[in-house]
């Protein structure tokens, strides 16, 4: 693949957090991060938070992205 070319923009998913409060978390983490997503937790139909993987957090530390700079 050649690196110049700009990835594949997938939008972030969006969650409700009545899903965390009905005993869902744990469920919709994992599955996040098996399937390496990234997702905003939405309250009244706006975001909250997002949940990322420790791994992806990883990944953009080693790229030099440190979202605690933002």
């Amino acid at each position: 693949m050649d690196e110049n070319k700009a990835k594949l923009k997938v939008p972030i998913g969006h969650l409700n957090i009545a899903e965390f409060n009905r005993g869902q978390s744990s469920k919709i983490i994992k599955e996040l991060i098996a399937e390496d997503k990234v997702a905003f937790i939405q309250k009244h139909g706006k975001p909250m938070a997002v949940i990322i993987s420790n791994d992806r957090y990883e990944r953009l530390l080693k790229d030099g992205i440190d979202v605690n700079d933002y």
